[in-house]
């Protein structure tokens, strides 16, 4: 199967399971209690039973469910995610003004989890059973153990209000108006915290899945024929152990790239992170169908297409797995 052939047997699946996501999505949120008439009037203070009728012609709400689904559907196949009431927005622009925001923050959690996960855990291996592997598997284990909202907490407390390191909240300074490198660097300072938090949970999955992989890798034929010929501890780890040991952690990674924007969604409302997690739960408060619908697709296709992309890596990491669409 070549590479275009591969790329196309994921593409179609991961449109099959996308229309699957949207729909049953739908369901899943007109099976909660209240709508958005109901929040308005009884923000209104005039939940009366003519009001309520109004809001819901103006919401499309009166609609049959089907004929709700297909017009949700359709305005999906044109990319049109529809309109929030409650912003006096399109959808879309709203998801693309906070989308850059949360691709930030989750990115920087990913980098920072990966790297320091596959350091981590190729440093334990490397001293197994020696007292660097019991700290860093004992570190590992708090940091998979420990609530991310803790965590988030903990760190605004410590390092921000008493040792006043970084800022607590925020994208970066209001009313600083920093612009260049001085801009970049405000938000640098402002991303620390929320990455770190965020990336905690996924450096300790990491740390002892590169840890359990190089162990297994270590006892592999090809490796001790590499000691049998005298090349160097340093260079077997490097050249073998780590090289193969390191394709299950990617394919995890990729696996689980999309969940960092679920898990973005505690740690944006907890930071004031301005991003997609932020405006879901915000949607969900204010039962903002509209809205709500709109960032679980986009979530969802971060996800697929994460996937997709974590098999091609995989396969070009290695030329001798075949993929089969």
């Amino acid at each position: 199967m070549n590479l275009a052939q591969f790329l196309a047997g994921r593409l179609a699946k991961g449109i099959i399971v996308l229309f699957a996501i949207a729909v049953l999505n739908f369901f899943l949120i007109r099976a909660a209690p209240g709508d958005p008439a109901q929040v308005l009037a009884g923000e209104a203070g005039a939940a009366d039973e003519q009001l309520l009728i109004q809001l819901r012609e103006r919401f499309g709400l009166d609609q049959p469910l089907l004929t709700q689904l297909w017009v949700y559907l359709k305005g999906y196949l044109t990319f049109d995610l529809g309109f929030s009431y409650r912003q006096q927005q399109s959808v879309l622009s709203l998801i693309l003004d906070r989308l850059p925001a949360t691709l930030l923050l989750t990115g920087a959690a990913f980098i920072v989890s990966l790297g320091l996960g596959t350091l981590m855990g190729a440093l334990a291996a490397r001293r197994a059973g020696r007292w660097q592997d019991s700290i860093i598997t004992t570190l590992a284990l708090v940091f998979y153990a420990t609530p991310l909202f803790w965590v988030a907490l903990m760190s605004q407390i410590v390092f921000s209000l008493k040792l006043g390191l970084v800022p607590n909240v925020g994208y970066e300074t209001i009313g600083a108006n920093y612009t260049g490198l001085a801009r970049a660097f405000d938000i640098a300072s402002h991303l620390v915290l929320p990455a770190l938090t965020l990336g905690l949970f996924f450096t300790a999955l990491y740390a002892r899945m590169m840890r359990a992989s190089m162990l297994e890798v270590a006892g592999a034929d090809f490796v001790k024929t590499a000691r049998a010929k005298g090349l160097s501890p340093g260079a077997i780890s490097r050249r073998h152990v780590a090289r193969n040991a390191i394709l299950p952690v990617v394919t995890l990674a990729g696996l689980q790239a999309g969940q960092l924007v679920g898990g973005a969604v505690l740690t944006e409302t907890v930071f004031a992170w301005p991003g997609i997690g932020r405006l879901m739960f915000d949607a969900l408060v204010q039962r903002d169908y509209s809205v709500l619908l709109g960032v679980f697709f986009m979530s969802s296709a971060m996800v697929v297409g994460f996937n997709i992309l974590t098999d091609l890596v995989y396969r070009l990491a290695d030329p001798r797995i075949e993929a089969v669409s």
